[in-house]
Parts: structure tokens; sequence; C-alpha cells
């Protein structure tokens, strides 16, 4: 066989490209991060207050540092023991019974309702927390003690949502998983998710239920509505909304379902319900909250697992979350201090025509 060096080199130039281009790919792909949403600012520290009842909007309801609470008006006298007594001795008058009426009278025609005035598309997304920062100190193992502390953040701009969760260990390590997409009243759809670690940056895509990772694999595909799938980030909100808004019930026995969608794969969660404990917290004291247990998974994607407790007390956000990362090695994180931005200014009630 003839050597044709014009040939070789043809090949070696176009094995060179098809690197380059590889090469180029896998950088672009790499290099695609999360825009992060400008940090809010926090104006109020949360503490715990007798637990709301689910079923309400009740993500504003949360005692707030004295500091945070506006003075009474100094103008209005305040009402002393005397006054409160004697108001309550004197009954109010009572008001005139209406008269009976006449058989006889026609009967008026009934006039109909006034239709309902439109609903303000983003009145629907009330029930979601403000913006809102869990901090935690956290403790664990690790081929020997490890500590350090965590965070998991919720913030919102109009319906678009991120969640992120942050945890530094021993001053040292950081980890990071971030969650993005739109806040619903069904509750939230996630679209992009990221997770950064020592050894790398892990990406995620969601688009109706189908979920696509960074080097564009399909992951097997959720058949659940699309608010049904979480992520390992958004879990903790989609979760504690769910308790607060009354979707799911939070007691001794219940359980909660969703589809979690992580980098290996997505599986089907089953969290139990399995106990009411009183948590001794750093800073706010003991806490009551209920105790999440997820189930084996059949064909697990990973051996990270994570048990959550909420406290209803404090808005039924996670005020504990235990990793587990495989045999005896755990993260355990526990509430240290839950702070919110200020609530949205009321519109101005436009006065009346006489």
């Amino acid at each position: 066989m003839k050597f044709r060096p014009h040939a070789l080199l043809l090949a070696l130039v176009l094995l060179c490209h098809w690197a380059g281009l590889s090469w180029l790919s896998e950088q672009a792909q790499q290099g695609r991060a999360l825009v992060l949403m400008t940090d809010p600012l926090f104006t109020r520290v949360v503490t715990p207050a007798p637990a709301p009842r689910p079923g309400r909007a009740t993500a504003r309801l949360a005692q707030v540092a004295v500091a945070d609470v506006a003075p009474a008006d100094a103008g209005t006298p305040a009402a002393t023991p005397e006054s409160t007594a004697a108001s309550e001795a004197v009954p109010p008058p009572a008001e005139p019974a209406a008269p009976a009426p006449d058989a006889s009278a026609p009967v008026a025609p009934a006039v109909e309702a006034a239709a309902p005035e439109p609903r303000d598309a983003g009145a629907s997304l009330d029930g979601w927390p403000l913006d809102t920062r869990v901090s935690y100190q956290l403790k664990g193992y690790y081929r020997g003690p490890i500590w350090g502390d965590a965070r998991v953040q919720w913030q919102r701009q109009q319906s678009r949502y991120q969640v992120r969760l942050d945890m530094t260990l021993a001053l040292v390590l950081r980890l990071s998983m971030t969650s993005q997409g739109e806040a619903t009243d069904g509750g939230l759809v996630p679209s992009d998710y990221e997770e950064r670690f020592l050894w790398g940056v892990r990406r995620m895509t969601f688009d109706g239920g189908y979920v696509r990772s960074i080097d564009g694999r399909a992951l097997a595909p959720a058949q659940t509505p699309p608010h049904a799938l979480q992520d390992t980030a958004s879990q903790f909100v989609e979760l504690s909304h769910r308790f607060v808004s009354g979707r799911e019930k939070l007691a001794v026995g219940s359980e909660v379902r969703f589809w979690l969608a992580r980098p290996q794969g997505t599986s089907l969660w089953t969290y139990d319900v399995v106990a009411e404990e009183t948590l001794q917290t750093p800073e706010l004291g003991p806490v009551q909250a209920f105790h999440l247990r997820p189930r084996p998974i059949a064909n697990p994607a990973g051996e990270i697992t994570a048990e959550i407790w909420f406290a209803p007390s404090l808005q039924y956000l996670p005020v504990r979350v235990r990793i587990a990362l495989g045999g005896d090695n755990f993260v355990d994180l526990i509430v240290d201090r839950i702070e919110q931005g200020a609530p949205p200014p009321r519109p101005a009630v436009e006065p009346m025509n006489p």
C-alpha cells in the first residue's frame, strides 16, 4: 500500500478540529451557569408564634422582632382598667327591631348580584412566603467529625422564584444547590437546577415534566403534572407551602408524595410523618416540629437521603434537615436564625364619591 502523507495530514487536521469543537461544546455547556437573583434585604427576625391554621395565607403571620413592630399612635389615649371596667358594666343600647313585612305588600324583584371584580394576577401568589433566609448550624461526620453552617434562601420576583441551599464545611469546603422556576397556585414548577460541589458542576433543565441533564441526556420522565416534579432544593419550600396552604396534611401518620429529579435520574419519593418532636434550638429555644422520613426507594439514584422537620409555629419552615451521605456519613442542620423581607406596600384605597 502506497503511503499518502496528504491523506494522513488531512485525517489529523479533521481529528484536531473534532477534538477542538468537542472541547468548546463542553466548555460552553459548563459555562452556562444560572443567573442568580440579587440578594434581598432582610428586615425582620422571625420567632416562634402560635401555630396558624393550615389552609389560609399564613406566610406573614409569624411574630417578628420587637424593633419591627410599629409603635402605637401617641395621640390615642391608652385604655385604663377603670375605663375598661366601666365600658363592660354598661351594656350597649339595643337596636330597634325591624318592623315585620306586610304580607299584602308587593314583593320587590330580587336584585342580581354584582359580578365579582377581576382578580389581581399577583394576588394568587400571596400565599407564598416573603423573601426568607433560614440559617443553620451544621455538624456531622465524613471520615471524621465535621462542622460548619448552612442556609436555605427563598426569594420571588413576581412569579419567578429561586431557592438556594448553601453549606460551608470546616470553613473551607463549600457546596451549593440552586433551583429556579415559576411559583404557581398549584406549587413550584422548576425550570433549572444546578449543583456545585468540589468535583464540578451538574445541571438539569425541566420542560413539561421531562428532565434533561447538562450533557443533553434525557433523564427518565416523570409521568405526572409539572408542579408535582421537584428538585433537591425546591422540595423544602414546596413541602412547606403544601402544609401551610392545607394541600397536604401535617399530622403523625400522614404521608406526602412527589417526583424528585436529580442529576442521576427521577424517582417517586414518599415522606412519612413519623413523629411530633420538641427540638432544642440554639437561639429560638424549644420548638415543636413534625419529623418527615423518606421511604426506601426501589432503584435509588444515589445514597443521599434527607429527613426533614417542619415547625408550624415558624411558618411551617424546615427547622432541621439531616442528610445521610451513605454509611456512617451524615450532616445535620439545626435552625439558628430566620430572617424575612418587609411585606410589599398595600395599595392605597381611593375614597368613595359622595
